[in-house]
């Protein structure tokens, strides 16, 4: 689903009650003789309406600091290395708090997902869930179609063979031979093109499929899943003296229009979803979201797509650059202004706290969960956490007495960044610095 513009309901929320009336109570038009069929009839005047109100829009964040007591602080805790960090911190009235190179361009690392899982709550809507279909051909041979759920396993397999062999017909009998198609996307698609080749090996940057059993990852990351696929297939259907032979199309073909629904098997909610990729970082159900939510499993289409909705948020793009939808592309570009600007628009969403729950809570959760234990942020900062090489990014939302302060702090080279960001949140927590 795409969410409307923010301001269209809000305005028409706000047309008057009395207007309605203005319609029913004009007067009445004149009784006229009856015409014959073929004589013109003139339009009927409309009701004259007064102009709508103006929108009413969402806050957006605003470009100039308006805390310079944070903003000293701010400059106090990161010192000498200012160069390598982007930290901006924004109040529900969009006031930009403090703000440090928070319109250079850094790479995000996973902090890309809190994008990624925007995007996909706003198109999806927060009850979605990815299917795996079992569809019977005029030929008599089956195809097996998916979109990409992250925990498709040997138990959903099992069900789509038993109906393969027709368990359960009417006369009983198990085929020989079962002709089994898996649409697929193309090999060249299975990785984005910026991913490391030896992240490719590993369970994190294991190939974005379709019809990924256990995401294609078991201790390291499965090279040839359609391999693993057929299988597992072949395993499950021999136990019952039948042969499987396995062919693979492209998940971009149309489906014949006489096909046959046989089965589907829904992934978990949106909600799972959501947190897998936000509290847990998982690269595979990122991935996926980004491009179920665009309608195109072509990344560089989806990426357009992408950035297309973010423009329309009304954030501030000057350099971002959408590269994946996990944020292991190192051609990705973010920053701290727009990620808190990105904060503050998901926290008016009408999904917002669906967002909102799918992060890790610092001390509690998630990737944040062995950090500031014990600190006054334990339990209070919601948040995505950001890691590849020489690169460290917390963004999220922390609650204080005086309501949420979103928080983006993207280092690309700092020393100790989780202290630094630590103490950035301490000092954001201090209402007295900012007053309303």
């Amino acid at each position: 689903m795409t969410s409307l513009p923010p301001c269209r309901c809000v305005a028409l929320a706000l047309l008057p009650a009395s207007l309605a009336p203005l319609v029913s109570l004009a007067a009445p038009a004149p009784q006229t003789p009856a015409v014959p069929a073929f004589a013109p009839l003139a339009a009927a005047p409309l009701a004259s309406l007064p102009p709508l109100p103006p929108p009413v829009g969402l806050p957006l964040l605003q470009a100039q600091v308006s805390c310079p007591a944070l903003q000293q602080r701010l400059l106090a805790t990161v010192g000498g290395e200012a160069s390598v960090w982007s930290i901006s911190i924004a109040d529900p009235q969009g006031r930009l708090l403090a703000d440090l190179n928070g319109l250079r361009p850094r790479i995000p690392a996973s902090n890309q997902k809190l994008v990624s899982t925007a995007y996909a709550l706003d198109q999806l809507g927060p009850d979605y869930r990815l299917n795996t279909q079992l569809w019977r051909l005029t030929d008599g041979s089956f195809r097996l179609t998916g979109e990409g759920d992250p925990d498709l396993a040997l138990p959903q397999l099992q069900r789509f063979a038993k109906l393969a062999l027709g368990s359960g017909g009417s006369t009983g009998t198990v085929p020989s031979v079962v002709k089994l198609q898996i649409a697929e996307e193309p090999r060249q698609a299975w990785w984005p093109q910026g991913w490391h080749p030896d992240d490719r090996y590993t369970a994190y940057g294991a190939p974005i499929t379709r019809l990924a059993v256990t995401s294609n990852a078991i201790h390291e990351a499965v090279m040839n899943p359609p391999s693993r696929l057929q299988n597992l297939m072949s395993k499950t259907m021999g136990q019952q003296g039948t042969k499987v032979q396995l062919s693979l199309v492209s998940a971009r073909a149309p489906m014949p229009g006489d096909a046959v629904l046989l089965h589907q098997e829904p992934s978990a909610p949106m909600h799972n979803l959501l947190s897998l990729a936000n509290t847990e970082s998982h690269n595979f159900t990122a991935e996926v979201l980004l491009r179920q939510a665009a309608g195109s499993w072509d990344l560089g289409q989806a990426a357009q797509r992408e950035t297309l909705w973010l423009m329309e948020q009304g954030l501030p793009m000057q350099g971002v650059r959408v590269a994946d939808g996990s944020g292991l592309d190192r051609a990705n570009r973010l920053t701290s202004r727009f990620l808190a600007a990105l904060l503050l628009r998901m926290d008016q969403h009408p999904y917002g706290r669906d967002y909102l729950a799918s992060m890790a809570v610092a001390g509690q959760r998630g990737t944040l969960r062995n950090l500031y234990i014990g600190t006054p942020l334990q339990g209070r900062f919601f948040g995505k956490t950001g890691t590849i090489s020489g690169v460290r990014s917390i963004s999220g939302v922390l609650m204080t007495a005086d309501g949420p302060r979103y928080v983006s702090a993207i280092s690309n080279g700092a020393g100790s960044p989780n202290d630094t960001i630590g103490r950035v949140l301490r000092q954001a927590q201090l209402t007295q610095l900012c007053p309303l």
